[in-house]
């Protein structure tokens, strides 16, 4: 038994520490010149689908959940975003050659179809990134678009 507090303990006072170590949640300033939404005067409705289901992880206007603020699911969401961002970041869409934008804008499609994404573990918390098959639908129909008049 006391084997058992002690791992307790030991695991609170770890807990309470690693509290002391926030991730960086500052996001980088937004230059509407080369935002995806703003460059290419987006639809509102696909403004508004874009900023719900993916904007969160792939643009430079993440908003952090309250659970985010507690290590170490803090740790992973951070993760999440710098991978998201790595993959696509919209906020810096302008900056991208032609090849990059064409190779985003079918992977997107892809992973919409493949409905991995918007993440499931993100969509739980997060229910309005729950797109209906005809937002999907619009979405792909968008980039389906730009791809074949290559408007990116």
């Amino acid at each position: 038994m006391k084997t058992a507090k002690k791992i307790i303990f030991w695991t609170l006072v770890a807990f309470a520490l690693i509290q002391f170590f926030p991730i960086d949640r500052t996001n980088q300033p937004v230059d509407t010149k080369v935002n995806f939404v703003d460059a290419r005067k987006s639809p509102e409705k696909i403004r508004t689908l874009l900023k719900n289901a993916c904007y969160d992880c792939h643009s430079n206007e993440t908003v952090y959940p309250k659970y985010a603020f507690i290590a170490p699911v803090s740790w992973s969401v951070k993760s999440h975003v710098n991978e998201g961002r790595e993959h696509l970041n919209f906020s810096v869409w302008g900056t991208y050659n032609k090849d990059l934008k064409e190779n985003m804008l079918t992977k997107s499609v892809q992973t919409i179809q493949n409905k991995t994404m918007p993440m499931p573990g993100y969509i739980v918390y997060h229910k309005e990134a729950n797109l209906s098959e005809a937002e999907r639908a619009l979405l792909i129909q968008y980039f389906e678009e730009m791809l074949k008049t290559k408007t990116y």
